[in-house]
């Protein structure tokens, strides 16, 4: 049994429009994760600008924070500094779909001595499909190295 070249042009149709919609519905994802990326990112450096790490370890990928959990110690240093500066104006750089890495500089002044300095915290992100989430999995950022 022959097709008419009408069904075939209306299957060939048909087809396109599947294509098209598989294609419209993966960009949409991936537009999503992006502006899911961009809203987080800029969530934890405000976080971080006002120098809360209590809530910034909110960020921090669950898994993370079980098996390297912030010590009593390392909470009481960070509410030994306050942040002057966080510069992430290099931005995010893509690993894969579903990880970033990302440099920023952080300048912190010391409550006690007033001594400023700053560090350099590697940031990496990843995300989570189930969740739908961006968990930073490199933890806060060690503020004990020069």
């Amino acid at each position: 049994m022959q097709s008419s070249p009408r069904g075939i042009a209306m299957r060939r149709t048909l087809g396109l429009l599947v294509m098209l919609l598989v294609v419209a519905v993966t960009g949409c994802a991936a537009h999503t994760r992006s502006e899911s990326l961009t809203n987080t990112l800029k969530a934890y450096a405000s976080t971080v600008r006002w120098g809360d790490f209590a809530s910034a370890m909110q960020f921090v990928d669950p898994e993370a924070r079980t098996t390297h959990p912030v010590s009593a110690l390392d909470m009481a240093r960070y509410r030994q500094v306050r942040v002057t500066e966080y510069n992430d104006d290099v931005g995010p750089v893509p690993v894969s779909d579903t990880e970033v890495r990302q440099t920023v500089r952080i300048s912190l002044v010391n409550v006690n001595t007033q001594a400023e300095r700053t560090i350099t915290d590697q940031q990496t992100w990843h995300y989570d499909a189930a969740t739908s989430h961006w968990w930073l999995t490199s933890g806060l950022p060690d503020i004990t190295r020069d």
